[in-house]
């Protein structure tokens, strides 16, 4: 069975593996420094990035990072889903569905108006459950690298 909560301090090593994992999917270079970074975020109450788990029987398998963020066209708020992983094992075990649902149930209960994220053209797994939950945009993205 699958149970999604707020991730805690005692989740670092295997989120750790986690965040590590995904940062390979996605070819990025990362060190145990940038890890430690992110790690104090998501445990700092003031910071705006907070984490989430997918625990399947007692085994992290899946984690979601976001943040909220200002819709000023709109006047309100959104939650920008930044990291979604679920690890090789626990693909199709329902744990990136139960991450995304929680997520929208605490959106919903903090006043959000959206949830978005972005995702590789080329992820076509998570795209298959991303077009089942969510509408697809017509907006393109760009970055200015600094």
């Amino acid at each position: 069975m699958i149970t999604v909560r707020a991730v805690r301090a005692e989740d670092r090593a295997a989120w750790d593996l986690l965040y590590a994992g995904y940062a390979a999917f996605y070819k990025v270079d990362q060190t145990p420094a940038m890890r430690d970074t992110v790690w104090g975020w998501l445990l700092d109450a003031g910071h705006s990035s907070e984490g989430l788990v997918a625990d399947l029987d007692g085994v992290l398998v899946g984690l979601a990072h976001f943040r909220p963020f200002a819709r000023p066209l709109s006047a309100s708020t959104g939650g920008f889903l930044d990291d979604l992983f679920v690890g090789p094992e626990a693909r199709g075990s329902g744990a990136a569905e139960a991450l995304i649902a929680a997520l929208k149930d605490l959106g919903q209960a903090r006043g959000w108006t959206v949830i978005r994220w972005i995702t590789a053209e080329d992820n076509y797994r998570a795209r298959g459950l991303y077009d089942r939950v969510a509408d697809k945009t017509k907006w393109a993205t760009y970055d200015i690298k600094l």
